[in-house]
Order: structure tokens, then C-alpha cells, then sequence
């Protein structure tokens, strides 16, 4: 078992890593109690025999080395449902780029949604893996060899895998589909974590000013003490407590201590002193703190009986095809594509379009049908 721990350990493996045309890597880290992720383990691996695991806990290691491997666009890395090992790597200033998710991967190979790193070797490599060490915590030191096992073989593992779904989407012709999606993946945009922004995460119930002003200075408040005390943002407030704030606007600790969704005694604490003080600041002139946001131009829903049929047709896309029906559409998606032929979203562009999105279009206009032909649904053309 390779752990790394050294600095001129850690220089020799990335030089094996540097002469890899793709590597796989994976983490282990704790965020249970904490706002920021506290890496723990990185393990990376240039073949199935090739792998170690580095130590990022280790005193005095230096992790460049491997994050310049990270930052190198003519090294592929592969990840398994990539988004919380991209956001550490992110924060360390180390985007990996490009990127291959096989969990992304799998939903295009027909393997359902969000298949489980665990189903996908069983059924593409015939291997069952030993999730003993599952939960262990990998922040506590020493770690016992199962358990190095356990984290090494999430990129030994991985490093098979990956050729053979790779080949497989290439053989389907949907290889590109899934590389399209990956720059999504590595956009900082996703991992961004101003507290000026975090009100965007959100959706505000209401659009004026006093509300609105409100509801962003909470939210604002909310992130930056999450961070400061290095806490989770439901440990400070629920995201329903921001709603509730932003309509209720409380000023002092009976105020608040009146609200449903505030924790007990909060409007007394020196959170709750410190949030007061700033809704009073924000709420003397809520014109100038107020985002100017437009009223949705439709509120009307979409057509209950419209959107049941999109999904029956999404079905039939999706079992037809062997595609998850989740990486072509939302329900979200489906319910703005019933009310606007012209919608704004994912699946009416590109690959998803071809797939499904013409097809939702002619059914909305009566030039198709869906029929069923035994267990299974398919599109016919209505002759005109």
C-alpha cells in the first residue's frame, strides 16, 4: 500500500502521473459539522496497477506538485460523480481540467440515474467492492490498512472502468454528449462562494423592494457567518428562516423569537443581534439594497395534462434510447416546454433536442402519437 506523506514521494508519483494520457482520482474528506470541506485523503491512479493514496494531513507536504498534474489540459481526469472533489480542488486553486465523470457517463449508457460507484463496477467489471470502510473517519490518524484498501480501490477500480465506458459511448456515438456536459462540471461559476451571491441560490417568494432587501441581506448575513465560524449554513439558519425573515422583517430578539422557523433563543444571541442590525441598516432605505428583479411574465402553470403526456414521451425517449431521463429533461424543463414552444432550457438544445425536444414540440402540436405496442410506448406520425 502506497501512502503517500513525503514531498519527494509525492514528486515521484506525479511524475508517473505527468506521462499518463488520463489518470482517475477521488477524495476522502469530512464537511459534516463544518462549512468548508476538511480534505483528508487524495487517491489518484495512472493505471489499475499504478495507484497510490497522498496524504494531504501529512505535516509539511506540499500538494503543488499534484495540483499543477490537475491543472495540465493534456492529462484527462476522471472522476465518479465529481462535483464535491471538483469544488475542493477548485478552492485549492486547481480546476481539473478536462474532466470525465462516469457517473455522468453512465446516465448516457443507459445505466439509470445516478448510478452508484458500487452498481457501476458490478455490472461493467463483475467485481463486487468491500464497503466496510464506508463511513469511516478520515480525518483520524493512523488509518488502518482496510481502510486504505477501501480508498485506493475507488481509482484502481475506477482506472478499469473508465476505457470500457468510454468505448462503449464512442461505439453508441455519445461520447460527445457526455464531454459536452463536462464544462458545466468545471465551471467556477458553480463553486462560487461570495457571500455577495448567495442570495441567488435561493428563490425570493416575493419582488418588492423591503422584502427582496430583506431576503438578500439575510441570505448575505447567513454565508458569511457560515463561513467565519466554519459552520454549516443550516447549523446558522434553515433556507425557510430567510423566506420567513424576508416577509416578517424582525428587528429584535422578540421579534424573532416569535418566527416559526428560527431557532429558539436566536433573536438574543450575537447572531441574531448582528442580523438585526443589519435589517435595520438595509431596511432604512430598502430601494438601494433591493436587486432589481423582474416579475416572472407568466405566472400561469403549466397545463397539467400537457405536461403528464411530455413525460410519458420522455419515457419512451429515455427506455428507447437508454439514456436516464434525468440527463435529458427536468420536470422543471418539461413544465416551461408546455407552455413555450420557444423555451429556454437544457432540453431543447443540441443533442437533448434531436433526442426528445423536436419530438415534445410535434406532440404539442398533434403531428405525433405515443401508442402502445405491448409493455412498450412508442411515436407514431399522425398522417395529415
Amino acid at each position: 500500500m502506497t501512502l503517500i506523506t513525503t514531498n519527494d514521494a509525492l514528486i515521484a508519483f506525479c511524475d508517473r502521473l505527468a506521462k499518463a494520457p488520463y489518470i482517475t482520482v477521488d477524495t476522502e474528506f469530512m464537511r459534516e459539522t463544518t462549512y468548508w470541506p476538511k480534505l483528508c485523503l487524495i487517491q489518484a491512479a495512472v493505471s489499475p496497477s499504478d495507484a497510490a493514496i497522498i496524504d494531504p494531513m501529512a505535516e509539511g507536504l506540499d500538494l503543488e506538485p499534484f495540483l499543477d498534474i490537475l491543472r495540465d489540459e493534456s492529462i484527462l481526469k476522471v472522476f465518479h460523480a465529481a462535483r464535491q472533489d471538483v469544488e475542493i480542488f477548485n478552492k485549492l486553486g486547481a480546476m481539473p481540467r478536462p474532466l470525465f465523470d462516469t457517473q455522468v457517463a453512465a446516465m448516457a449508457a443507459g445505466f439509470g440515474d445516478q448510478v452508484s460507484y458500487e452498481a457501476l463496477v458490478r455490472q461493467m467489471l463483475r467485481q463486487e467492492l468491500d464497503k466496510g470502510s464506508r463511513f469511516t473517519d478520515w480525518a483520524r490518524r493512523p488509518l488502518s490498512e482496510a481502510q486504505l484498501t477501501y480508498a485506493l480501490g475507488d481509482v484502481t477500480h475506477l482506472s478499469a472502468l473508465y476505457p470500457k465506458l468510454r468505448d462503449r459511448l464512442q461505439k453508441e456515438g455519445r461520447l460527445d454528449w457526455v464531454m459536452s456536459e463536462m464544462g458545466a462540471v468545471t465551471d467556477p461559476a458553480l463553486y462560487d462562494t461570495s457571500p455577495e451571491n448567495a442570495w441567488k441560490r435561493l428563490k425570493p417568494k416575493k419582488f418588492n423592494a423591503k422584502y427582496l432587501a430583506g431576503f438578500v441581506a439575510t441570505a448575505v448575513w447567513r454565508e458569511r457567518a457560515a463561513q467565519e465560524r466554519d459552520q454549516p449554513r443550516g447549523r446558522i439558519l434553515k433556507d425557510e428562516a430567510i423566506d420567513e425573515i424576508a416577509v416578517q422583517t424582525p428587528t429584535d430578539p422578540d421579534a424573532f423569537n416569535r418566527l416559526r422557523s428560527v431557532p429558539k433563543g436566536f433573536g438574543g444571541s450575537r447572531l441574531g443581534l448582528e442580523l438585526a442590525a443589519e435589517l435595520k441598516r438595509v431596511l432604512a432605505d430598502p430601494e438601494a439594497h433591493a436587486p432589481k428583479l423582474e416579475r416572472p411574465a407568466n405566472n400561469q402553470p403549466a397545463p397539467p395534462s400537457v405536461v403528464e403526456l411530455l413525460k410519458v414521451l420522455l419515457k419512451a425517449k429515455s427506455d428507447n434510447a437508454g439514456v436516464a431521463a434525468k440527463l435529458i429533461a427536468t420536470v422543471a424543463d418539461l413544465e416551461k416546454i408546455a407552455l413555450n414552444d420557444k423555451a429556454d432550457v437544457e432540453a431543447m438544445k443540441g443533442w437533448r433536442r434531436e433526442l426528445f425536444g423536436e419530438d415534445a414540440l410535434k406532440l404539442k402540436k398533434g403531428e405525433i402519437a405515443l401508442v402502445l405496442n405491448g409493455a412498450r410506448v412508442e411515436v407514431v406520425e399522425i398522417e395529415g
